[in-house]
């Protein structure tokens, strides 16, 4: 389970690694082009029921915390799902992940984005 750490007094919100991973992609793109946004989650196991959202803003710390030392590859289709996501109004939802035995991965996983 990863962790994100936003802004200076704020619970640790965790995400699955996987998950974050993809994250990760989409949000530093986002941030580096200056622009803020909304990221919505549901609630994972072991913490109160329900959903939460923060505006995320590139003067607002931001810090990923995976557990699994190794980068995971990642489905070029997610992070477009998750990026076309993050231009809209509504800003990122977080949604399980589309499986396709056909899917390209992504070589790099820290490489940025284009949306």
């Amino acid at each position: 389970m990863g962790t994100i750490y936003y802004g200076d007094g704020a619970s640790p919100i965790h995400i699955e690694d996987r998950t974050l991973a993809h994250l990760k992609v989409v949000i530093a793109t986002k941030l580096r082009r200056g622009e803020s946004f909304t990221l919505s989650w549901r609630h994972p196991d072991g913490e109160p029921h329900g959903r939460s959202t923060i505006w995320l803003h590139p003067s607002i710390p931001l810090r990923f915390v995976f557990d699994d030392p190794e980068p995971t590859t990642l489905s070029r289709e997610w992070v477009e799902e998750l990026a076309s996501s993050a231009n809209s109004s509504g800003g990122i939802m977080v949604v399980a992940e589309h499986t396709d035995p056909n899917r390209e991965p992504v070589a790099d996983p820290d490489a940025p984005v284009e949306s």
